[in-house]
This record gives structure tokens, sequence and C-alpha cells, in this order.
């Protein structure tokens, strides 16, 4: 597992829209993480839940909702302190607005997740997922 680092949190926006998941790839990977929901650094004096909503409208473009925190730990590729909130489209459309970071965005089907994330996702995400999407089929 990696060691947490001192640097600030990063917040990540889990918006489930149509059926679907939105992943963004990175154009700079962070060790294997190359499709990941949008998501960015907290700022000093913010929420994990406001971090995620602004680094959504930076990246995609999109206006959210965080509805929920769904969970927090220390991501085990990474080392670094994550949380994760549950997030409702308020408007727009995502489009890749933040072209220096991300390479592209896509809308995921449930039983597409492990295309884009193999290695799994947190489990109160896979858990909200399951609940929102649906359990995978076998």
């Amino acid at each position: 597992m990696a060691e947490q680092t001192d640097e600030p949190g990063i917040a990540a926006a889990v918006i489930v829209q149509d059926g679907r998941v939105l992943m963004v790839q990175r154009r700079v990977r962070e060790g294997e993480l190359s499709w990941q929901f949008p998501a960015g650094e907290v700022e000093a004096g913010e929420t994990p839940e406001a971090a995620a909503v602004r680094e959504t409208a930076e990246e995609v473009g999109l206006t959210v909702k965080a509805t929920r925190l769904l969970g927090e730990r220390v991501h085990p590729k990474t080392g670094r302190r994550m949380s994760y909130a549950a997030c409702e489209v308020a408007g727009g459309t995502a489009t890749v607005v933040d072209t220096e970071e991300l390479a592209e965005l896509a809308w995921v089907v449930r039983e597409r997740i492990a295309e884009f994330v193999p290695y799994g996702l947190f489990e109160p995400v896979q858990a909200y997922l399951d609940a929102e999407l649906g359990p995978a089929s076998s």
C-alpha cells in the first residue's frame, strides 16, 4: 500500500445520469490510474463535496450538486487522501473543458466499469453504483 503524503486531499465526483457513470481520462497517469472520476485537490477551507462540485465544473463543464459523501480513504495506488462525493447533474453537458488535464471522457454503463477501472472501485463507491445502476450481471 502506498504511503500517505502531506499533500492536499483529493475529492472525486461520482456522477450518475441515465444509467451511466461519468469517467474522465487524465493526460498524465497517476500510477495505474488513467480513467477515473472527475476530481481535484481540496482547497483550504473547502469541503470535499464543494471541491468535487468545483472540479467537475472546471474539468467537464457540468454543474452538479453533491448529494452525500460516499466515503474517504488513502488511495492504495497513489497514497493520496481521497474523498468521494455522490453528485447529481444540475445543468450543462459534459465535455472536456480542461484540455491540459483531460484527454477524453466517457459515460460508462455498469457492465463496462471494469474495463475502465480494472483494479476495482472503493467499496462504498461500488455499493453506491450498484444501487444506482444495478449490480453487475453475471
